[in-house]
C-alpha cells in the first residue's frame, strides 16, 4: 500500500497547485488541472518515466472515471425544467448547429486537406463535433453562471450537442446488437420511474447523516453507467440523462447538491482532469505542430459559423453570443472517448490519436481562456452577485445561494 499512498499524495498535490494557479491567474479550476497534467507528464516522463504518474492505475482510471460521471451528474441536474421549456428552441437550435457545421467540416478538413482515410476522417469530425459539458459546466459554477438563464440555456445546448455527437459515433461506427437493445429499453424505464421513485424515497428515508441520498444517486449512476459500458456506449451518457431527470427534485436539493460538489470537486474531477492533461504528447506536438493547429482552428472555425449567428437570432447580445460560441467550441469528454474508440477499434493509429486528443484538449483550453478573457459577460455576474462583478466572488456568492 506504500506506493498507492505516495501515488495518492502525488495526485492531491498536484491537484492543489493546480487549484493556486486557476486564483493566481484568475482562470477556471478544471483548465489549470489539464495543463498540469500536461506538464506533469512531461517533466516526471523525462526525469523518472513515463509510467510513474500511474495514469493507467485502475483505481486512477476508477476514479477519473467516477470524476466524469459525477461532474456530468451535475450539470445535468443544474438544468432548469422550467428555463429548458422556455428556451428549447434556442438551445436545441445552438446544439444541432454545433455537431452539424464541426461533424462535416472536420471531416472534409481530415480528408482533404490532411489526406487521412476516409474511416479516419469520419471520426475526426465526430471527434472534433464535441462540446464538454464537464469544462462548461466547471466555467459556469466558477463565475456563478450556472444560476442563470443564460447559463442554463448553453449547458441545455451542451446536451443537446453531445447527445447528436454520441449518437453518430454509434451509427457511423457501432453495430447495434441486442445488448444496445436492452440499455435503450433500461434507460427509457429507468429515466421514466425515477423521478416519482425519488421523490418518494427522499421523503421516507432521507434527511440522515448516513447520507443515504448521496448512496442512492451512486448506485443509480455506477449502475447505468456499468450498463452502459456493457452495451458498448459510455458511462457518462446515463449520468447526464439521470441528472436531467431529477433536476426538478435531487437539483432543488441545494444541501445535497453542495455536499456532491463537495465530493466531485474535492476528490474526483482533479484525477479527471489532470489524467486528461497528461494525455498529450508534447514531443510529439512540436514534431508536425501544424496538424494541431488546423484540427484546433477547424473546429472553433466551424462552431463559430454555425452557432454565432443562431445567437444573434434570438436576441443575444455579441458578448453573449460570442461567448456562447466558445463555450460551444471547448471539447473533452466526449471528445476523448470519440478518439480512444477510434484508436481501439484500429479506425486511427497511434498518431492520428495523438494529435486527436492533442486538439481536444486544447479546444478545452483556448477557446475558455479567450471567452474569460474578453468576452465574460459581466453583467449577468452583476446580476447574480447583487452589483459585486468579480468573477470569483460571483462563483462564490452563487455557491452560497445555491
Amino acid at each position: 500500500m506504500t506506493e498507492t499512498w505516495l501515488l495518492a499524495t502525488l495526485w492531491i498535490g498536484l491537484a492543489l497547485i493546480a487549484t493556486l494557479l486557476s486564483i493566481w491567474l484568475g482562470i477556471a479550476t478544471a483548465l489549470s488541472e489539464i495543463v498540469v497534467g500536461t506538464v506533469a507528464q512531461l517533466i516526471i516522463g523525462a526525469l523518472i518515466g513515463s509510467a510513474f504518474l500511474g495514469t493507467g492505475q485502475s483505481w486512477i482510471v476508477f476514479l477519473s472515471s467516477s470524476g466524469a460521471i459525477m461532474l456530468t451528474f451535475l450539470a445535468g441536474a443544474e438544468l432548469d425544467p422550467a428555463v429548458f421549456k422556455l428556451k428549447w428552441k434556442e438551445a436545441s437550435a445552438v446544439g444541432l448547429a454545433g455537431v452539424i457545421a464541426p461533424f462535416l467540416g472536420c471531416t472534409a478538413v481530415a480528408y482533404y486537406l490532411l489526406h487521412w482515410d476516409l474511416r479516419a476522417s469520419w471520426l475526426t469530425g465526430v471527434a472534433l463535433s464535441t462540446t464538454s459539458v464537464a469544462v462548461v459546466y466547471a466555467v459556469m459554477l466558477e463565475f456563478g453562471l450556472n444560476v442563470t438563464n443564460f447559463g442554463k440555456t448553453v449547458l441545455a445546448a451542451c446536451f443537446i450537442n453531445d447527445l447528436g455527437t454520441v449518437l453518430a459515433l454509434g451509427l457511423i461506427f457501432s453495430p447495434f446488437t441486442y445488448k444496445t437493445g436492452i440499455f435503450v429499453a433500461a434507460s427509457v424505464v429507468v429515466f421514466a420511474v425515477l423521478p416519482w421513485i425519488t421523490s418518494r424515497f427522499f421523503k421516507r428515508f432521507g434527511g440522515r447523516p448516513s447520507e443515504l441520498e448521496a448512496k442512492y444517486i451512486l448506485l443509480l449512476l455506477f449502475g447505468m453507467g456499468g450498463l452502459a459500458a456493457w452495451s458498448g456506449s459510455e458511462a457518462v451518457l446515463p449520468a447526464y440523462m439521470i441528472g436531467m431527470v431529477l433536476a426538478g427534485t435531487v437539483g432543488k436539493d441545494h444541501v445535497l447538491i453542495r455536499r456532491l460538489r463537495t465530493l466531485t470537486f474535492g476528490l474526483l474531477t482533479p484525477f479527471y482532469f489532470i489524467r486528461a492533461g497528461s494525455f498529450v504528447s508534447v514531443p510529439a506536438l512540436v514534431a508536425a505542430p501544424l496538424i494541431l493547429l488546423v484540427l484546433l482552428l477547424a473546429k472553433m472555425a466551424t462552431k463559430f459559423v454555425a452557432i454565432y449567428p443562431i445567437t444573434k437570432l434570438f436576441g443575444n447580445t455579441k458578448k453573449e453570443g460570442i461567448y456562447t460560441t466558445l463555450l460551444m467550441s471547448t471539447g473533452l469528454t466526449f471528445g476523448s472517448i470519440a478518439a480512444l474508440f477510434g484508436l481501439s477499434h484500429g479506425i486511427i493509429d497511434g498518431v492520428k490519436y495523438s494529435y486527436l486528443i492533442a486538439a481536444i484538449i486544447a479546444s478545452a483550453v483556448v477557446p475558455t481562456l479567450i471567452a474569460n478573457a474578453f468576452y465574460l459577460p459581466r453583467h449577468l455576474l452583476q446580476r447574480t452577485t447583487e452589483g459585486k462583478p468579480t468573477p470569483q466572488g460571483a462563483g462564490k456568492k452563487a455557491e452560497t445561494e445555491i
